[in-house]
């Protein structure tokens, strides 16, 4: 995530930034009790449902599910990209950051600002060339959507760019991925082609798509990765549609940048589209920071219930609470403009209220010639289904993914759903955690988890290695590597979170740090000792219960011991779980 800068300096920005310095400049904050409430920046709301915790230095918002650090906060409220934001809350703390400046002595600049100018070049073209001009008013694009996204026209000739911005810049023009190699050296990509410049979501022109007005082919050309343009990670008009007034509810995933341009003129700023390339998770994740309900419109044909398709696969692990995700299947030879021409654009609204949610687009396409009459039908449902829910974060909706698919296959359901929880979570945590009830605190590793977010420096009081070693209990893996992490470097727990490489780790992580502990820091001490003789009595019962059965096969040393460990066990059985009190 932090590329060239070093996660132990995220760390160490984000242990002397205070977040509620951060969100409170931003948005009015109230206290309530040990954190601040507000109403949430990132969608609609009557009630505040959006929480600042000081002491674990992170933001919730139990209405949209928006969470994050300050550095996360500062990337969905203001928009900036990650090395952006870092640079911001350095410079609030006086701290330089490490190999920023030569990151961006290797050309970074450079490169935005050539594309800049040759965005201006592109459009100081259009304006000369009548024939594009005309192509864009037949096809029903305005000059006020045409100014809006910066199109632009390469005029035909292979040496254009090079005889205008060439000499000691060409190599900064093949880096930009503006020149293409040739057996008589390079020459222009982009020649007499509509031109969509592809900005950040800062609004800086990063790569270029072209279109032909023609039969030529390809139909469209896109720029190559560089040093500032990835398409797995870009989405074409993002900068356009968070220019939306009122912000953004829901955006609209459609195949091409004409789509783009059409739904644009008729009133629909908030679409977006991928560059000829399949919605990756990176993708998802960068539509849902955005606005909680995305819908994916595609063409009806083969290629775009495949291209749907890996849309769902990349959107499930993002599904936290209040993200939802739909499917529009477009009529077979349509495409967004067509169907605006037909039905204006409160037919198409039409169509789009009527989206088909992705749980009904999922349990449709995997119940495909799968006889659900017959026990093989449905076993077969489950062997499709089961491994693509177990992606979803645990949430209501993941609940309820695998109720339904309960009462499709017939299959009976697990009361906790244990099988598929994240690694040491229980299925069933209430949505009144926050609120200090601590029943979901239901086992020691949990436990642990959570005081340890509550307070990191914990950590350095376990012994190097921890007693517990060895364990066979859900989440002990995870428990373990926490221990490493927070003793290495004691970060907050919205940064220690907001970096943890596993997504569903993260979130189950999430939700026990959002539980409000009971009591002094003195307490979560013993507490927290508690819990770590716990898992040492039950590794000591693990192997106790691996043990030869017929005592008179052990030493007398190795009987005693046994017999020891049975009595612990009847002693831990006795007195019940340990509690958080």
């Amino acid at each position: 995530m932090a590329g060239r800068i070093p996660q132990s300096f995220i760390d160490d920005m984000l242990a002397r930034i205070d977040i509620v310095d951060v969100v409170g400049q931003r948005i009015a904050l109230k206290r309530a009790g040990k954190e601040y409430q507000a109403r949430c920046p990132f969608h609609d709301e009557r009630s505040p449902s959006f929480t600042v915790s000081p002491t674990k230095q992170f933001y919730h918002c139990f209405g949209c599910g928006a969470h994050g650090t300050a550095l996360g906060f500062l990337m969905q409220y203001d928009g900036l990209e990650f090395v952006d934001a870092v640079e911001q809350l350095a410079g609030q703390l006086g701290m330089t950051v490490p190999e920023l400046s030569s990151a961006r002595d290797r050309g970074t600049e450079d490169l935005y600002a050539l594309l800049a100018e040759t965005a201006d070049y592109y459009q100081q073209q259009l304006g000369l060339s009548e024939a594009t001009r005309g192509y864009l008013q037949r096809r029903g694009i305005s000059p006020e959507i045409t100014e809006q996204f910066g199109l632009g026209y390469a005029p035909a000739g292979w040496d254009n760019l090079l005889k205008r911005f060439g000499g000691n810049r060409q190599k900064l023009l093949a880096a930009a991925g503006l020149l293409s190699q040739g057996d008589r050296g390079q020459y222009d990509k982009f020649r007499d082609r509509l031109m969509f410049p592809i900005h950040d979501r800062r609004g800086r022109v990063i790569a270029y798509g072209g279109r032909v007005m023609g039969d030529e082919q390809p139909k469209y050309l896109n720029s190559p990765e560089t040093q500032v343009f990835h398409k797995g990670e870009t989405l074409y008009g993002l900068f356009q549609a968070r220019q939306r007034k009122g912000g953004l509810q829901r955006l609209i995933v459609v195949e091409g940048y004409m789509d783009v341009l059409a739904l644009a003129q008729h009133g629909f700023s908030e679409s977006v589209a991928t560059l000829g390339t399949a919605t990756t998770r990176s993708h998802a994740e960068l539509l849902f920071r955005q606005a909680g309900d995305v819908i994916f419109c595609f063409d009806g044909d083969r290629a775009g219930r495949d291209a749907a398709w890996r849309a769902l696969e990349s959107v499930l692990p993002r599904l936290t609470d209040g993200r939802q995700a739909h499917f529009l299947f477009l009529p077979d030879g349509e495409d967004p403009d067509s169907l605006l021409g037909k039905q204006g654009k409160e037919g198409f609204e039409a169509q789009l209220q009527a989206a088909v949610p992705l749980s009904e687009y999922f349990f449709q396409s995997l119940s495909k010639d799968a006889r659900l009459d017959t026990v093989d039908g449905r076993a077969r449902l489950v062997e499709r289904c089961k491994p693509l829910i177990e992606q979803i974060p645990d949430s209501p909706f993941r609940d309820l993914m695998e109720a339904e698919l309960a009462r499709r296959s017939g299959a009976q359901r697990p009361a906790n759903s244990a099988a598929s929880a994240p690694p040491g979570v229980d299925r069933r945590p209430p949505r009144q955690t926050r609120m200090g009830q601590l029943g979901v605190l239901r086992t020691p590793v949990r436990a642990l988890i959570s005081l340890l977010l509550s307070n990191p420096k914990m950590a350095a009081g376990v012994a190097q290695p921890p007693p517990f070693v060895g364990l066979s209990l859900p989440g002990i893996d995870l428990l373990l590597r926490l221990i490493e992490r927070l003793r290495s470097s004691p970060a907050p727990a919205g940064a220690v979170i907001e970096s943890w490489e596993d997504p569903r780790e993260a979130h189950a992580m999430r939700r026990l740090a959002e539980v409000e502990l009971a009591g002094a820091e003195a307490d979560w001490q013993v507490a927290f000792d508690g819990y770590i003789q716990i898992l040492v009595e039950r590794l000591d019962q693990e192997r106790a219960a691996n043990m030869p059965m017929q005592l008179d096969q052990l030493s007398a040393d190795d009987r005693r011991r046994y017999l020891e460990q049975l009595s612990a066990k009847a002693e831990a059985d006795r007195r019940g779980r340990f509690k958080l009190d």
